[in-house]
C-alpha cells in the first residue's frame, strides 16, 4: 500500500486545529494568475493565521510574468485584506522564477532554488508541486519536472507531490491522455487531483451523518429510499467567463466532477475503515454500478437548456448569448437535468435526479433523499392533505446544514397531520467558522492525505457516465430548451420527473 494511502487521516486522527504541515516547499505554477490571488494565497494566509503551518515552508512562485523576489512578496501581501502578522512572516521568504513553463532552463533555476532551500531554509526536501495553469499546461510542467529530476525527492524520507485543479480532461479521451502524461512523470501515489467541492465541511458531514449514526444507515437504501435528488443550483451567469465556458458547458463544469463526486459519497457502501483507500474504493464501486446512459435513451433520461433574458433577484438580466464572449447563435447549455440509475444491491430500482444550472432563483447546492410513502395511510384525505413524504436533505451550500422532513399533527382540537421540518445547522450548532475548502485541501495535501483528493479510476469512470451524454450534446440528438433568467428551468426538466410521478422537491 502506497505511503500517502497510510498517511494520518484527519478523520480518524482527531481535530483540525491539531495538524500542522511538514517543512516543505511549496511551488505554485501560474503564480500571478487569477487562482493564485483569489483562492490559493488567501487559503494560505488564514493556514498561517492559525499556525497550521511550519516554520520551515517556503512558497516559491513561478510563472511566465516577469516578477522578482519582492514583487512576488507584494502581490501576497496585497491579496489578502489585513494580513496577519504570521503571514507577513511567510511572504518575507517567498521566492519567485520567472520563465516559460516550455523552457528546460526555468526547470532548472527551480532546481536550483529548490536545493539552497533545503539548505538554508529547512525545507527538508519535500516539494508540493501546485498546477495553478491552464489545463493544457498540465501535462508539460508535469514532464519537465521529470526531465529536470524534480519529481522524486531529492532525499531519504523526503517527499514531491503534484496537485492538479480541475478539469481533468474535456471527455473521456482527452482524460485518458492526461493521465498517461502525468503518470509519465510521477506514480498515481503523488498525485492530488483537486476539486474543491470535496473540502465542503457538508459534503464530508455525508460520511459522518451515514456512518456514525444508527438512525440513518438502516434507511439509507431502495427498502425505504424513493428517489435521490442532487440540485446544484446557481443564481448568477457566466460573468466574465463566456470564453471558458462556451468550451465547457454545465455538464463538463459540474456534473462530470462536483456531482460525480457528491453521488459517490451518497452511494457508497459503509467503508471498512475511514482510511484513504478504503473510502476511496468504495466511492469508485459507487460509481461503477451507475448505469452508463445507453445512446438510444439519453434524449429521453437528459436535458439540457439555456437561460434567455429575465429577472433574478429584482434586477434584469440578459440571456446567456448576450453574454460577454459567448457566440450569439452558441448552443452551449448552462442547463442540464438528467436520470441516472444504480445497478447494486442497495439502490436498484430507486431513481437519481440530477439538475445543475445557472441564472435560477437563488444559489445553492443540496442532496435530498425522499422516503417512500407510508404503505396505509389511516388519516382521511382532509385530515392530511398537506403530508409530503418524509425526505431528509444535506444542505452544502450556502447555509450548510441538515433538514429531516417528516409529518406531525397540527395543534388544535382538530386532527390534522401535516409535513414539518427539524433543521440542524452548522453555524449555530458549532459557532465557529468552518475552514474553506481550499484551505482543508491544500493541509491535507501538505501532510499527505489522499481521502479527499480524486484518484485516477475514479476520474476514469465520471467520464464514462457522462461520456454518451457529450457526444449527444454535440450531435444535437438532445434539443436545446430555453428558460427564462429567474426561473428553475425549462418545462422540459420538470416532465422529466412527472412521467414518474414525481417533482423536483422545494425541500
Amino acid at each position: 500500500m502506497a505511503p500517502e494511502d497510510l498517511a494520518p487521516n484527519p478523520l480518524a486522527e482527531g481535530l483540525e486545529g491539531e495538524r500542522r504541515s511538514p517543512p516543505l516547499a511549496l511551488v505554485i505554477f501560474g503564480a500571478s494568475g487569477d487562482l493564485t490571488s483569489r483562492k490559493i494565497l488567501p487559503a494560505l494566509e488564514r493556514l498561517a493565521r492559525r499556525r497550521a503551518l511550519s516554520p520551515n515552508l517556503v512558497v516559491v512562485g513561478v510563472a511566465r510574468s516577469d516578477m522578482d523576489d519582492a514583487q512576488f512578496r507584494e502581490l501576497a501581501l496585497k491579496v489578502v485584506p489585513d494580513p496577519s502578522p504570521a503571514w507577513e512572516d511567510l511572504v518575507a521568504s517567498f521566492r519567485y522564477v520567472a520563465g516559460d513553463y516550455t523552457d528546460p532552463t526555468t526547470f532548472d533555476r527551480l532546481g536550483q532554488v529548490l536545493a539552497d532551500l533545503d539548505q538554508g531554509a529547512g525545507t527538508a526536501g519535500n516539494r508540493l508541486y501546485y498546477l495553478a495553469t491552464v489545463p493544457g499546461l498540465f501535462g508539460p510542467v508535469a514532464r519537465s519536472l521529470a526531465r529536470a529530476g524534480l519529481s522524486r525527492a531529492p532525499r531519504e524520507g523526503g517527499f514531491a507531490r503534484l496537485v492538479i485543479e480541475k478539469p481533468f480532461g474535456r471527455d473521456l479521451a482527452s482524460a485518458r491522455e492526461l493521465d498517461g502524461e502525468l503518470h509519465g512523470a510521477f506514480e498515481e501515489r503523488q498525485l492530488y487531483r483537486i476539486d474543491h467541492y470535496l473540502g465542503k465541511e457538508t459534503v464530508q458531514n455525508v460520511l459522518a451523518l451515514r456512518f456514525a449514526n444508527t438512525i440513518f444507515e438502516p434507511v439509507w437504501n431502495r427498502r425505504y429510499v424513493d428517489h435521490v435528488q442532487v440540485t446544484v443550483a446557481e443564481s448568477l451567469g457566466v460573468g466574465h467567463r463566456g470564453g471558458f465556458y462556451e468550451t465547457a458547458g454545465a455538464l463538463r463544469d459540474i456534473v462530470q466532477n462536483h456531482v460525480m463526486q457528491v453521488l459517490g459519497l451518497t452511494l457508497m457502501e459503509p467503508p471498512a475503515t475511514v482510511e484513504a483507500k478504503d473510502i476511496r474504493d468504495e466511492k469508485v464501486k459507487a460509481l461503477r454500478s451507475i448505469v452508463i446512459p445507453a445512446p438510444e435513451t439519453v434524449a429521453a433520461d437528459v436535458v439540457r437548456a439555456q437561460y434567455d433574458a429575465g429577472w433574478v433577484d429584482g434586477e434584469y438580466v440578459v440571456g446567456y448569448r448576450e453574454e460577454e464572449d459567448v457566440s450569439p447563435d452558441s448552443t452551449t447549455e448552462t442547463f442540464v437535468a438528467m436520470r441516472l440509475e444504480v445497478d447494486n444491491w442497495r439502490w436498484a430500482g430507486v431513481p437519481v435526479y440530477v439538475r445543475t444550472g445557472k441564472r435560477l432563483p437563488k444559489r445553492f447546492t443540496e442532496v435530498a433523499l425522499q422516503f417512500q410513502r407510508v404503505p396505509h395511510l389511516s388519516f382521511a384525505t382532509s385530515q392530511s392533505r398537506d403530508l409530503l413524504p418524509d425526505a431528509l436533505v444535506v444542505r452544502i451550500q450556502p447555509d450548510e446544514g441538515i433538514t429531516l422532513r417528516f409529518g406531525a399533527k397540527v395543534p388544535g382540537q382538530a386532527f390534522a397531520v401535516r409535513t414539518v421540518s427539524m433543521d440542524f445547522s452548522y453555524g449555530a450548532a458549532f459557532m465557529e467558522e468552518s475552514p474553506d475548502a481550499y484551505e482543508r485541501l491544500l493541509l491535507d495535501a501538505m501532510v499527505g492525505d489522499p481521502t479527499l483528493f480524486i484518484r485516477s479510476d475514479e476520474v476514469d469512470q465520471s467520464w464514462r457516465i457522462v461520456e454518451p451524454v457529450l457526444r449527444a450534446f454535440e450531435d444535437d440528438s438532445v434539443p436545446l430548451a430555453r428558460y427564462e433568467a429567474g426561473t428553475w428551468g425549462p418545462p422540459e426538466s420538470d416532465r422529466l420527473l412527472a412521467r414518474d410521478g414525481r417533482r423536483w422537491g422545494a425541500f
